[in-house]
């Protein structure tokens, strides 16, 4: 019999054990009425989300900010309009804005990514990238954008809207250079700022933004691997024309999840209904912003897919922001400072820091580019811990803010930051850490690829996208209305699988939550030392595994499939980093 497959069959009946004994002792009839307990307080937490996702939607979809904030500038007014927005914060809890900020500190410009979800995660709770930037005493501005696209939306229009957001904080603070903070995907359209033609001044922290997108190792990357085996961009392209010229973030969410569905389907349920008592607030504090679903225009997916993910064009020199200029990373001026983690299977660290090899072939051209890069990896944080983790924003992001001056001050090269005897302590007077600086060689990155694979991935892409639209979009535009587009975004599994719990869809969940509410009055949860809820734990932990396991091998695979038709896209340069990677592929 398959070894998995045995131990599933197995370790119930090893399992098994402990329950008897508690029968025993009168203690099955306990575990089966906590057990029915936590599912109803389970359910119940599902009726709460839904119904948190639908008043959302009707709200209009607000930022998820847990700051005041007042609105500057709005895009949608812009002659070059976007549905991008500039908000200065003005209260932390019961501080107001004179109370925190240091007006001879430089600003913070924090921009959240328009990657499928909402505004607000570098800023939905306390111990974020915003409340670590006001308690360090800077005054802070946040980058929002609204759930709808303008009409005919491009990168182009949205670019310049973020140039005159960051102009605008400039003139309130002429003394100082703003600090860009850009996360995930606003991390290279921050990057956009400094590399086009008019340039950039001031620090620019990258958290998990890709710039490097063709480097980086198969177990890491297998999301590319995906994209290149569906054809490339003509899938975006179509799901934008179903969606009457709008591309649903929902579906850039569902990609995430497919990711690890050991995680989306299996751990993070079964960790609410373990903890039922406990895990509802964080859980839904999460899962405000994670059912946001946001939408692109047709124009920015398709320029976002040819561009960048697949055509690497950024990386290459090679992008085309309008008629008059091209973005060149070699502008770049300003301080660079890259946030990467091991853990992180969306935006490992090749892919964030690959392009620095490719264009400085060592560190004497980097010097004399006048450039200072300074990255700091973790070791196993995923990608979303980087922004959202407490622990990370109270330390790491802590530990940025508190050392811009320095970085300023280093002399050309590349450095990587070291914190020495980490706390996590929030308080800002205690210095119980130390932030170094060591020197580095561009060739200790150890990170190559092979782009010949890569490269066909691209061409095939083109060929596919040239010929559905010539040949199926004008038919499908034809035929899709307003309606239809509403439908299917309706329709959509991420959707409906979440809205069917609450009471407005499913009538008998008005008796789940009755039945909760009482529940939580009267309520006596079984110890965690409880012989059944140990084995209940165990084998929700064998379920998380044996589901880890199915993924893997899919990835195993797909990157099978994906060397026979286009050959093998990662070199075989190796670097203590690089071993590490491969470790941890796990996302907090």
């Amino acid at each position: 019999m398959n070894k998995s497959l045995r131990l599933a069959v197995e370790t119930p009946e090893h399992a098994a054990g402990p329950v008897l004994d508690a029968a025993k002792t009168g203690g099955q009839m306990p575990y089966a009425q906590d057990a029915l307990e936590r599912w109803i307080l389970f359910l119940d937490t599902l009726r709460e989300r839904a119904n948190n996702m639908i008043a959302h939607e009707r709200q209009g979809m607000p930022p998820l900010l847990d700051f005041d904030y007042e609105l500057l500038l709005d895009g949608r007014n812009f002659d070059r309009s976007a549905n991008y927005a500039l908000l200065r914060i003005t209260r932390v809890g019961d501080d107001c804005w004179d109370d925190c900020v240091d007006d001879s500190k430089p600003p913070v410009i924090i921009i959240d990514p328009r990657a499928g979800h909402g505004p607000g995660i570098g800023g939905f709770k306390r111990d974020s990238e915003v409340g670590m930037a006001m308690h360090e005493g800077h005054p802070v501005y946040f980058v929002i954008f609204y759930p709808e696209p303008m009409p005919d939306q491009t990168l182009s229009d949205v670019h310049y809207a973020l140039r005159d957001f960051v102009s605008e904080v400039a003139r309130r603070h002429p003394d100082t250079a703003p600090v860009l903070y850009g996360n995930c995907q606003a991390g290279w359209a921050a990057t956009l700022l400094a590399a086009d033609c008019d340039g950039l001044t001031g620090p620019i922290v990258l958290n998990g933004s890709p710039l490097s997108y063709w480097s980086g190792e198969a177990a890491s990357s297998p999301m590319r691997m995906m994209g290149a085996l569906s054809g490339g961009a003509w899938a975006a392209h179509m799901i934008s024309d179903l969606g009457d010229g709008r591309f649903d973030g929902v579906w850039l969410a569902q990609n995430f999840e497919t990711l690890q569905p050991e995680k989306a389907i299996w751990d993070k349920y079964a960790n609410l209904f373990s903890h039922a008592d406990t895990e509802r607030e964080r859980f839904l504090e999460f899962e405000r912003w994670w059912n946001g679903y946001y939408t692109l225009s047709r124009e920015e997916i398709l320029g976002i897919t040819q561009n960048l993910f697949i055509g690497n064009k950024l990386e290459q020199g090679e992008m085309q922001l309008d008629a008059h200029c091209t973005i060149d990373l070699k502008r770049i001026s300003n301080p660079l400072i890259i946030f990467a983690s091991e853990g992180d299977n969306i935006t490992p660290p090749e892919q964030a820091m690959g392009w620095i090899a490719k264009l400085y072939p060592d560190t004497d051209a980097l010097k004399a580019a006048g450039q200072r890069i300074v990255y700091m990896t973790h070791p196993h944080v995923g990608h979303l811990g980087i922004f959202v983790s407490g622990s990370i924003a109270k330390l790491q992001h802590r530990a940025i803010l508190e050392s811009l001056d320095e970085v300023e001050a280093l002399a050309p090269g590349l450095y990587e930051m070291v914190i020495d005897n980490p706390t996590g302590d929030p308080d800002c007077k205690s210095g119980d850490f130390k932030v170094r600086f060591e020197t580095r060689e561009v060739d200790d990155l150890g990170i190559a690829s092979d782009d010949a694979a890569l490269a066909q991935v691209a061409q095939m892409s083109r060929i596919n996208e040239t010929a559905y639209s010539a040949f199926v979009s004008p038919w499908l535009r034809a035929a899709t209305t307003p309606g239809s587009a509403e439908a299917l975004r309706v329709l959509h599994p991420m959707r409906w699988t979440r809205t069917m719990f609450s009471e407005r869809a499913n009538p008998w969940m008005s008796l789940v939550k009755f039945t909760a509410d009482t529940l939580r009055e009267t309520r006596d949860p079984l110890p965690e030392s409880h012989p059944a809820i140990v084995t209940e734990r165990a084998l929700s932990a064998r379920t998380g595994e044996v589901l880890g396991a199915w993924r893997k091998g899919r990835d195993a695979w797909i990157t099978h499939v994906f060397g026979a038709m286009f050959g093998n896209p990662f070199g075989t340069l190796k670097s203590p980093q690089a071993d590490n990677l491969t470790a941890s592929s796990n996302k907090e």
